[in-house]
């Protein structure tokens, strides 16, 4: 007899891995309907990322490349396994935030395909120093990966759940707010993760993601009154950024 609530379980985690990643998951409409639910296990599908981000390194390692070449691979497969998504999101954010001087023509131009000074200044420092970071960790490059990964999906269901709704359409509506439970399940899985896989040098990357965080909830609530998809997406860069600062500096 099947377990109801096993299959309930691997539906989160194939509900997640669609919406996070652009692994070729194929599932009906209907799946999607309380896609919220599956935020618990967002931490989850971070690790899942970072361990294929961190496999292509190793190859990389293994076949002769220099750390710095292998450290740039890792982060090019996790940029093509997500579809930048969140990378997006953190160009858009920066060229609506900082480019309108009010909520509608904020909210205007991070829909706005185009990108603006804001948003090219936005990715090209958010991917060097996730990069820099990567190299600096050295030998703890592949723990280091993976506990910002989960910590940054963590951070976006925080947010998710905290902030309401800043459009009556898009992605972050359909999808839903989770439920305060769903957002603490999403905590503890990425702080033990982070826990298990960096030690004691995981205390201030976890500060350094609340902190960033609570920084980008704050900002996102003054500029446009609440969270979108692209507000989620910045959030992850972010956090992934502090948490893989505060590792170098840690380990």
């Amino acid at each position: 007899m099947r377990d109801p609530h096993l299959s309930d379980r691997l539906r989160d985690l194939a509900v997640a891995t669609s919406l996070l990643t652009r692994l070729p998951i194929h599932l009906p409409a209907a799946a999607f309907d309380h896609g919220a639910r599956s935020a618990w296990c967002w931490p989850v599908i971070g690790l899942l990322l970072a361990g294929l981000a961190g496999c292509v390194a190793l190859i990389g390692q293994a076949t002769g490349l220099a750390h710095e070449i292998s450290a740039l691979l890792g982060l090019f497969t996790l940029v093509v396994l997500t579809g930048a998504m969140h990378e997006d999101g953190l160009a858009d954010v920066a060229d609506g935030f900082w480019g309108g001087h009010e909520r509608g023509r904020r909210l205007d131009i991070m829909r706005d395909s185009r990108i603006g000074a804001y948003g090219v200044i936005a990715l090209v420092l958010g991917l060097g120093l996730r990069a820099m970071a990567l190299v600096s960790l050295g030998i703890f490059m592949i723990p280091g990966l993976f506990a910002a990964a989960a910590l940054s999906r963590a951070a976006m269901v925080v947010s998710m759940a905290a902030l309401p709704h800043a459009r009556r359409d898009g992605l972050s509506r359909a999808t839903g707010r989770p439920s305060a439970m769903i957002a603490t399940i999403a905590c503890a899985i990425a702080l033990v993760a982070a826990l298990l896989l960096t030690g004691k040098a995981a205390l201030p990357a976890i500060l350094a993601v609340a902190v960033a965080t609570a920084g980008a909830m704050h900002v996102a609530r003054r500029k446009i009154g609440g969270q979108t998809g692209d507000v989620l997406g910045a959030t992850q860069q972010l956090s992934e950024i502090t948490a893989l600062l505060a590792l170098s500096a840690a380990l």
